[in-house]
Formats: structure tokens, sequence, C-alpha cells
């Protein structure tokens, strides 16, 4: 690991010990609201994004920092996006976390130019570290892993529909359901890539691709050597927030598999 990698580790799991985890399973009601129908968020969030925010700037100064609940409250943030910038999800899983349930963690990316450079992804509950920069592979716990399927058949797939129209629903049943065994997501990105490189699912969809959830994700599983990528096999960038649809898989055979399927060829 990097000296950048260590200190991220280190912030995000100082955030985790002092903020979220002596809050887990101990939230009051008040201290949970709805940003949108089925999108919460806890005071939690709040406090964790603003000490992330300021280790960040410690870090380097010289660029922007998006955070999701910073830039919910201004979007003229999101503008940053294009530009060198860091970018914070501080609880990703909060509908979890709200819960009383996991996964939830914290996902950090580094962007130039609207494309991820660096991710770092923190499992609050086990420790596990999760980063990766452009070209240089990916790693958990500073172990550098090559992605693997699950090895069954036939193969598993994690799809989210909490977002999907009752045709896009029906469309799942009818091209996809039939060639994969369909399982739940975890409802927390922090948790679905890895998952897509260590042998638990081989597909995961996304229909919903903001960059605090997905930047780092993508990033580190594309490095482990799966694919994430655009249904149209258009690469991701962080500055396309409101471009629909991407997909997750842990080998790009599977991810041209799922793509022909999900398009009808």
């Amino acid at each position: 690991m990097t000296g950048l990698d260590r200190a991220i580790r280190d912030l995000m799991r100082a955030v985790s010990e002092r903020i979220i985890l002596p809050r887990f399973a101990n939230l009051d009601g008040s201290e949970i609201s709805e940003k949108a129908a089925d999108d919460l968020v806890t005071v939690v969030d709040h406090e964790a994004e603003a000490m992330l925010a300021e280790g960040l700037m410690q870090l380097d100064r010289s660029i922007a920092i998006v955070g999701e609940e910073a830039a919910h409250h201004d979007p003229s943030l999101l503008d940053h996006l294009s530009e060198d910038c860091w970018i914070v999800d501080p609880l990703d899983g909060t509908h979890n976390f709200a819960h009383a349930k996991p996964p939830f963690g914290i996902i950090i990316a580094r962007a130039s130019a609207g494309e991820c450079q660096s991710g770092w992804i923190y499992d609050c509950l086990s420790g596990r570290f999760c980063h990766a920069h452009r070209g240089k592979g990916a790693h958990v716990n500073g172990e550098r892993i090559a992605a693997r399927t699950t090895g069954e058949e036939p193969p598993v797939a994690a799809i989210s529909r909490i977002f999907l129209t009752e045709e896009q629903r029906a469309l799942v049943e009818a091209k996809l359901a039939p060639h994969y065994r369909l399982v739940d997501i975890p409802r927390c990105a922090a948790e679905q890539y890895p998952r897509l490189a260590l042998g638990q699912n081989d597909i995961s969809s996304f229909k919903r691709t903001l960059a605090w959830d997905h930047a780092a994700g993508v990033l580190w599983l594309n490095e482990a050597g799966g694919k994430a990528a655009r249904l149209d096999g258009g690469a991701y960038r962080v500055d396309e927030q409101d471009r629909p649809g991407l997909i997750g898989a842990s080998s790009p055979a599977l991810w041209d598999q799922f793509a022909a399927r999900a398009l009808g060829s």
C-alpha cells in the first residue's frame, strides 16, 4: 500500500470507530429521515461526511470534495465531477444501517476529468479494505487479488429491482431469470462490488449509477480483471450522473453474455 492508501484506510477506520459503529442499532427514529422515496439519511451520514471531508482536506486541499449529503443540499457541487475531485459516500448502505442490519461501509474515490483514478472501499463491521489505482491492480487488505467467478451453473446474478418499473421487472423475469440463479442484492455497493470479485456473485446490474456509489467499485472490479461498464459497453464516467444502466461481472465473458441477453440479442 502507498502512504495515501494507509492514510485513507486510517481515516475510514477512525470515522467508522468514532462515528458509525457507536450508533449502529442505536439510532432514535428522529435521527432518520427520507431524502426521497426509499432513500434514507441519518445523522450519522452527515457526521461521518464532515469528518471524512476534514481528513481529505488535510491530505490535499487543492481539489474539491463531492460528498453525497453535501451534493444533495447543493447540487452545484456535482459540477466538480468533471474536474479533479474526491467523491465521498460517508455511509453506503444507509437503509441497512437505519434498520440495524449489515452490510454498510464507506466509499471514497478520486477522479480527474470525469474518470475515476483511485478508489477505496471500507467495510465497517469486518474492517475489510479494498483499494485500487488505475493501471495498478486491485487489492484487499493490501494483497493484490484477481477476480474469480462463483463457478456455479447457472451463474449467480444479483439484480437490483428496487428502482425498476413494472415493465423492466417483467423483462428481467423473461430474459434473465431463466439463465441465472437470481439472488437478493445487499443494498450496499461497498459489499456488492467485492462479492463480484471474491467468488460470491457473478453478475450484478444497477439502474441508478451515482458516482459516490459506483466510482470506486467500478475501478476496483475492472482492475481485478472483472468487468464493469455501461449496458452498451461504454466506460463508466463519474460525471454522467443521470445516465442509467450499469453491469458488473466477475469476468468479461460473463459480462458479454449477460449484456447480450439483457439487450435481447
